[in-house]
């Protein structure tokens, strides 16, 4: 249990408190920094492996760029990508951190490096025969020159959703919106003064703020996050139908956008009735139709190709304004009347003036 804790300590005050600063000063304790550093995947530093493209957290990403190291991501149920790292971590617990009891955090790394100078490094490895602090000084000559860095004590705190929207934060819940959850949903939280701001994970949408609670066990809630709305979304998306004709097409496209957009739903819909009251309906039916053609179910595409076809239109009546009439020239030709008697004789043969 101990040792439970003692890890835990460690981790919320390196990830949390420190964030990457911690990552800077082992650098620093080196005195050089690797060409590329090997990670196993964690939400702090990858979003996604994106088929190899990988993406990165905001905060690791700008570390890393500032740094100026490679990363090797570790591929998710591969323990041979990363066997050499998990072999020093077991190295640490079952050497280090399973004798010793934890009491704070200084004493911790104090303990620690005492250790690593008499026995971590000290000692012949069993399988290359050497002493890893005299290896390290002739690898150390590959090592990068450490970059200089801003160092950046900001947290950041994430938590998990639970079931019934709400989330726990120093001894307290706070609620969200209904239909926040989702399984595994993790939220990111900002502290400014006596503000707690609850954001999207992924993106940092803003999702709840709420005043930080100073007891503990209380329930602190926003009566709107117990309301659904979901009949008042249900009215707005029926009265955009009506506007656009309530063809098959609108249905199709509205629904989509709802779907693909539940979370900015509302918006979306506002910003389709904003460019619908501004615009031809000609030009809202085509740029409907553009839409549907080219799968972009979103109501800025919507908005974009209203404008697109509005300026259009603009610009050729424009031409047709500033271009001279076109007058369309008849020619006409004088035919000489003759009576019906010169061609009956002229059918007989005889001569015609």
């Amino acid at each position: 249990m101990a040792n439970r804790n003692a890890a835990k300590a460690a981790t919320e005050y390196s990830t949390l408190n420190r964030k990457w600063d911690v990552l800077q000063e082992c650098f620093e304790a080196l005195s050089g920094m690797p060409k590329e550093l090997v990670f196993d995947q964690d939400r702090l530093l990858a979003v996604d492996e994106n088929y190899g493209d990988i993406i990165f957290t905001r905060e690791f990403e700008q570390f890393r760029l500032a740094s100026g190291f490679e990363v090797y991501l570790c591929r998710g149920a591969d323990p041979e990508s990363k066997g050499r790292i998990e072999a020093t971590v077991k190295y640490f617990k079952n050497g280090f951190a399973k004798n010793r009891q934890f009491v704070e955090i200084d004493m911790w790394n104090e303990s620690f490096s005492e250790w690593l100078e008499r026995t971590g490094n000290a000692k012949i490895h069993s399988i290359i025969k050497k002493v890893p602090a005299e290896v390290f000084e002739q690898e150390r000559l590959f090592l990068k020159p450490v970059p200089q860095t801003i160092k950046s004590y900001e947290s950041i705190l994430t938590r998990d959703v639970h079931k019934n929207n709400t989330i726990f934060y120093k001894g307290n819940r706070y609620t969200l919106p209904l239909g926040t959850y989702q399984p595994g949903r993790k939220v990111t939280l900002d502290i400014e003064g006596d503000s707690l701001k609850i954001r999207d994970d992924f993106d940092g949408y803003l999702i709840a703020e709420h005043k930080i609670s100073k007891s503990k066990g209380q329930l602190v809630q926003n009566n709107n996050h117990k309301r659904d709305n979901t009949k008042k979304l249900d009215d707005l998306q029926d009265n955009l139908l009506e506007k656009l004709g309530s063809s098959e097409d609108a249905c199709i496209f509205l629904t989509q956008i709802r779907y693909l957009k539940s979370r900015y739903a509302r918006d979306q819909f506002n910003l389709m009735e904003q460019t619908i009251s501004t615009h031809t309906e000609s030009t809202v039916k085509k740029a409907l139709e553009y839409c549907l053609m080219h799968s972009l179910f979103s109501a800025v595409e919507f908005r974009n190709a209203a404008q697109y076809f509005e300026a259009n239109l603009q610009i050729e009546q424009e031409k047709v304004s500033q271009n001279p009439k076109v007058t369309l020239l008849k020619t006409y030709m004088n035919t000489k009347k003759r009576p019906l008697s010169e061609y009956a004789r002229f059918t007989k043969g005889g001569d015609s003036q």
